[in-house]
C-alpha cells in the first residue's frame, strides 16, 4: 500500500496549466526524486502535498486517508514536514531555538527549555550531527544549518520529509553527509521526496525516480540504478543534454580586468583580505567556494554595491571605481547571486526588466524621461527569442515565470550589452539542465567575443567545467590558483572547506 496517493492532480494557473491531470505516490521508508525542467511543475505538486497551495481538481491520500490541506501547519501535524531550499531559520536565535520555535515545550505559556535542550540533544547524538546546540545559527556553516533545518523536521516527528534542492550550496563532502543522514533516516522508516536538478546526486541517493515536463508525468518509476545522468537528462528536456565537456578557451588576449589589494573589514571582523587577480580578455577565471566566505563581499565590492576598505580595479588600463551604474556604464556588467531580491522586480513586466539598469539610455527613453515604450516591447520581444526565454508575452509579470525563465532574462539584458567584462555569480542555481546548458552556452559565446568574465559559484561541477582558470576562497582569501585538470573534486572540496595546508603538507611530504 503506497503512503501518499495523489490522482489526477490538476493545478491551473491564469493561461496556464502548471499540472495536468499528474499522479503520483510514494511508499513508506522510500527516497522518491522528483526531477523535471522549470516549470515542470514539480514544485507545484509539492506544494500541493504540503498545504501551501491548493489543487484545481484531484484527490490526495494519505495512509488511506484523503486530505484537503488548506495550510502547512495541516501537512505539519500529519506528519509532512518540507526543507525549503532558502533555510527558514533565525540567525540570531540558537540550534536550539530554531529548532523548537512554533513547537515549543511547556504550558501556560511558558517554556521548558531544558526539556526542549534535552530533546534536541538526544536528536543530534542519535543522528551524529555533529553540533553544539548552544551555537548562534550565525556561526554555523552552510551544511550545518541544513542539519539544524532537518533537525527541525524530525523535532516535529515528521514521517515524510520534502527537501527541495538539498545539495544546492554544499560541498561535496557535505553532499556526503547529508546522504548518510538520509539513508539513516530511510532505515528508521522516514519516506523522503527530493526536489533536485542534480542528477549524479539522484543516481547516488533515489530509489525510484519520477520526472514530470510541462506539466504532465513523464515517468514515475525509473530505477537509478538502470539509467545514466544522460538518460535522465533525455526524460526532463526531451533531447541530448551537454553540460560536462569542456570548451577551453582560444583566444584569451591580454589583461582586460585587474584587481589589486581588495580588503574588506566587516564589524571588526576581516571578510577580504589581500584579494587580487587579473582576468585577460576572452578568459572565464571561476572563484569557487563554499558561501559565506567572502564571496559576497567580493561581488559588492567589485560592482559598486559596496565600498571597500582598499581596492585598485582597472578595465583595460582605465581605473575603475564609483556607484553600481558608473561601473556598469564603465562596461562591466553583472550577473547577481539572488535574482529575485537584486536581479529583477518581480512584479514588473519581463518588457521592463529586459532594460532594467539601461532604461536612461536614449535608444529606451525620449525627452522629458518617458519611456519609448513600442521600442522597448520590440526590443523585449526580440530577446525573449533570441534567448529562449519562455513567457506568454513580454507583457507577462516576471513573478509568473519559472526560475530557469527568469534567470535568463538576466542573462539576455546583461549579454546582449556586449561588456567588455561581466561578474557573473551562481549563474545557474535552481536551474534545470536545459536552461544551465543554455547559459553556459551563452556564457561561452561572450567569452569568445572577448568578454573578461569572473565566475563566482558553490557548484564545483559548474566552475570546473566552465573556467579556463581556477581560484579557491575561504575565509575570505584567496587558497588556491589552478589550471583545469590539476585539482580533483576531492582537493577541490578540501580546499572550500580549509583544507589547503593538508593538502600543502601531503605534496612536500
Amino acid at each position: 500500500m503506497n503512503l501518499i496517493n495523489m490522482e489526477k492532480i490538476v493545478k491551473v494557473y491564469p493561461g496556464t496549466v502548471a499540472l495536468d491531470k499528474v499522479d503520483f505516490h510514494v511508499k513508506e521508508g522510500e527516497i522518491v526524486s522528483l526531477l523535471g525542467e522549470n516549470g515542470a511543475g514539480k514544485s507545484t505538486l509539492m506544494k500541493i502535498l504540503y498545504g501551501m497551495t491548493s489543487a484545481t481538481s484531484g484527490k490526495v491520500y494519505y495512509k488511506g486517508e484523503k486530505l484537503n490541506f488548506k495550510r502547512p501547519i495541516d501537512a505539519i501535524k500529519k506528519g509532512i514536514c518540507m526543507v525549503h531550499q532558502h533555510f527558514m531559520l533565525v540567525d540570531a536565535f540558537t540550534v536550539t531555538e530554531n529548532i523548537i520555535v512554533g513547537s515549543e515545550p511547556g504550558s501556560k505559556g511558558f517554556v521548558d527549555i531544558k526539556d526542549a535542550q534535552r530533546k534536541v540533544e538526544k536528536l543530534i547524538e542519535d543522528f551524529n550531527f555533529n553540533i553544539d546546540p548552544h551555537s548562534k545559527v550565525a556561526d554555523l556553516s552552510v551544511g550545518e544549518q541544513q542539519r539544524v533545518e532537518i533537525l527541525k523536521v524530525l523535532y516535529r516527528e515528521a514521517d515524510v520529509i520534502i527537501l527541495d534542492e538539498p545539495t544546492a550550496v554544499l560541498t561535496p563532502q557535505e553532499v556526503k553527509d547529508l546522504f548518510k543522514i538520509l539513508s539513516k533516516l530511510r532505515e528508521q522508516g522516514k519516506t523522503i521526496i527530493i526536489i533536485t536538478h542534480k542528477l549524479k546526486e539522484t543516481k547516488a541517493i533515489a530509489d525510484r525516480v519520477v520526472i514530470l515536463r510541462d506539466g504532465k508525468l513523464i515517468e514515475d518509476n525509473v530505477k537509478p540504478e538502470n539509467v545514466s545522468t544522460n538518460d535522465l537528462s533525455k526524460m526532463m528536456v526531451g533531447r541530448e543534454v551537454d553540460l560536462r565537456n569542456r570548451h577551453p578557451a582560444k583566444n584569451i588576449g591580454k589583461v582586460s580586468l585587474s584587481v589589486k589589494n581588495l580588503n574588506i573589514v566587516e564589524d571588526g571582523k576581516t571578510k577580504i583580505k589581500d584579494v587580487s587577480f587579473n582576468i585577460h580578455s576572452g578568459e572565464i577565471l571561476g572563484i569557487a567556494g563554499v558561501e559565506g566566505n567572502g564571496q559576497t563581499q567580493l561581488i559588492e565590492a567589485l560592482t559598486g554595491l559596496r565600498k571597500p576598505d582598499t581596492l585598485e580595479m582597472t578595465l583595460n588600463g582605465k581605473k575603475i571605481e564609483g556607484t553600481p551604474t558608473e561601473i556598469l556604464e564603465a562596461g562591466i556588467a553583472h550577473v547577481p547571486e539572488d535574482r529575485l531580491s537584486m536581479g529583477l522586480v518581480k512584479e514588473m513586466s519581463v518588457m521592463n526588466n529586459m532594460i532594467l539598469g539601461y532604461h536612461r539610455h536614449e535608444e529606451f527613453c525620449k525627452k522629458y524621461g518617458i519611456l519609448n515604450r513600442n521600442h522597448i516591447y520590440n526590443y523585449a520581444d526580440d530577446l525573449r527569442e533570441k534567448f529562449s526565454v519562455k513567457t506568454p508575452s513580454v507583457d507577462s509579470a516576471v513573478n509568473s515565470l519559472s526560475g530557469g525563465n527568469q534567470q535568463k532574462i538576466i542573462i539576455a539584458r546583461t549579454f546582449n550589452r556586449d561588456p567588455e567584462a561581466i561578474i557573473i555569480a551562481h549563474p545557474t542555481r535552481g536551474v534545470d539542465v536545459g536552461a544551465i546548458e543554455y547559459i553556459h552556452q551563452q556564457m561561452l559565446e561572450l567569452r569568445d567575443k572577448g568578454a573578461a568574465i569572473l565566475l563566482v559559484s558553490a557548484d564545483l561541477d559548474e566552475v570546473r567545467t566552465l573556467s579556463d582558470r581556477l581560484l579557491v576562497i575561504y575565509e575570505g582569501e584567496i587558497v588556491s590558483e589552478s589550471l583545469p585538470g590539476e585539482l580533483d573534486e576531492i582537493e577541490m572540496g578540501l580546499l572550500m572547506t580549509g583544507g589547503h595546508s593538508m593538502i600543502e603538507e601531503s605534496e612536500t611530504s
